[in-house]
């Protein structure tokens, strides 16, 4: 092991730096605010997920307080922690120190880790499970030892309480030990107990859903119809196209599970691959799901090809050249590198009635930090009394989020929503004399507050497309039963 380590510890620093530099850029995501919201409300699940993201926001707050690069360290970590298990899988899988090399290479030049391993989301945490659980599955394989089974049931269970796609990685797992020593693993006691305690772990969060009325499914439903029932079938297939050099190794990997001679006892891996490619596509997920799986195929793909390349060794170097390269061009893509300005250039973006249009993540950074200014502007207007009585409604989780967590240093009430997670946290102050209202369209308040005053129409240069042109409202005079129109709403929250 300690010849791989300087490998290691070298490609880890490159990682953690490049993370590092796009972790301190632009601005909180909307779906980072609503994980560090949640994190003020910890329970045994949300809404929109499992509890862990809540706890580790908790901590990082704990930490770094509402910091941007503080709450990034964590998926940063996850990542860095994902290229270290794939160098080590690589290892375990019978590679030297190419194999090693290769392996670390291919997660660096995989640029979509980097955006994923940027935002403060379950996305993050849930490849590190994937990848962990399959690095003790190839353990297991080499030592039989029971341990490694127990240690997969346990990140089964983390893995469960993270994000719950991973209960499709689980039944990839389940087909491909059939074939691993012809299913003699079923036989084996520990591989029930392993079981046992990852189903141990999530009981917390089945039992949260029932008595929540299982939101889980309310929110798949919701998910299919509006996100995943418009995506052409072919799309998560044709997208794992668009990383053409990492994928040739993973295709490697997948034929040489089969076929290599001193792979195959690891054919069960390359099942499972399939079967959770199959199982996604079929599911018609998000492309993005599946490559959680790529981190064991590069590290058995970069031991098939150090073994193809055995007499002219050096050529690894030409190879991770080519692999890490064109990547390079991608990562401001990915990771907020470059400053707004120098990426709007970099792009060749171009300004188009007062607004440039930024992919969706990026434009999802901008916005937030300006509306709390302008609500803040609007609340110390308002008379001492007004302000121990005023309600700061926000339309969606973004505009509530960011009045929450950005809120939090302009000594903000906290915000309500009948959005997610929100909706739960109830309505805040029933007889309150003052409302402000943030994103909410003209009909919304009409229907509820007699007293209507439109304050400004909020626009950002940079922010993605719903939060510019949206209205800020100073209400007064509710003409309908707050608390029946806040229950009224349930079957809605996830609009």
């Amino acid at each position: 092991m300690k010849k791989f380590l300087p490998i290691i510890v070298i490609l880890s620093i490159g990682k953690l730096s490049i993370q590092l530099i796009g972790n301190r850029n632009y601005g909180f995501h909307r779906d980072e605010l609503l994980h560090l919201s949640v994190s003020e409300h910890l329970d045994w699940g949300f809404m929109e997920f499992p509890p862990l993201i809540g706890l580790i926001g908790k901590i990082s707050y704990l930490l770094f307080d509402y910091s941007l690069m503080g709450m990034r360290l964590f998926p940063t970590l996850a990542g860095v922690g994902i290229l270290i298990l794939c160098c080590l899988m690589a290892k375990e899988l019978g590679g030297k120190s190419k194999a090693v090399l290769l392996s670390g290479i291919c997660i660096l030049a995989f640029w979509p880790f980097f955006r994923n391993h940027t935002l403060f989301q379950p996305v993050a945490f849930d490849q590190f499970f994937w990848t962990l659980g399959l690095y003790y599955l190839i353990r297991f394989m080499n030592s039989e030892d029971k341990k490694f089974l127990v240690l997969m049931g346990i990140t089964l269970g983390l893995g469960l309480m993270n994000k719950y796609t991973i209960l499709v990685w689980a039944f990839g797992i389940f087909i491909g030990l059939f074939f691993y020593q012809k299913g003699k693993v079923f036989r084996n006691k520990w591989l029930y107990i392993s079981a046992g305690i990852g189903l141990l772990l999530f009981i917390p969060n089945i039992i949260w859903q029932a008595q929540n009325d299982f939101p889980l499914l309310k929110h798949l439903e919701v998910l299919d119809r509006k996100q995943l029932s418009d995506l052409n079938p072919m799309e998560f297939a044709l997208e794992q196209l668009s990383f053409p050099i990492t994928l040739i190794v993973s295709i490697l990997g997948i034929f040489a599970l089969f076929i290599d001679k001193n792979l195959k006892k690891f054919k069960a891996i390359g099942i499972a691959s399939l079967v959770i490619f199959a199982t996604m596509w079929i599911l018609n997920s998000k492309a993005y799901y599946f490559f959680a799986a790529y981190p064991v195929l590069f590290a058995v793909g970069a031991v098939k090809l150090e073994a193809l390349i055995a007499k002219r060794p050096k050529l690894i170097y030409p190879i991770c050249g080519l692999l890490l390269l064109p990547s390079v061009l991608l990562i401001p893509e990915a990771t907020p590198v470059l400053k707004i300005e120098s990426f709007v250039a970099y792009q060749g973006l171009e300004e188009e009635n007062g607004r440039i249009e930024l992919s969706g993540d990026y434009a999802d950074m901008f916005g937030w930090e300006e509306q709390v200014k302008l609500v803040d502007s609007v609340y110390q207007s308002l008379s001492p009394k007004e302000k121990n009585n005023c309600v700061l409604w926000a339309e969606n989780y973004g505009e509530a989020g960011a009045l929450k967590i950005i809120g939090k240093k302009y000594g903000l009430p906290n915000p309500i929503s009948r959005h997610g997670s929100f909706w739960t946290w109830g309505y805040g102050n029933k007889n309150a004399d003052v409302w402000i209202s943030l994103g909410n369209e003209k009909p919304s308040v009409e229907r509820v507050f007699k007293g209507v005053q439109l304050v400004k129409i909020i626009k950002h240069r940079y922010a993605i497309g719903e939060e510019n042109g949206i209205p800020l409202y100073i209400c007064r005079n509710p003409k309908v039963d707050i608390e029946q129109w806040w229950k009224d709403y349930e079957e809605h929250i996830f609009d």
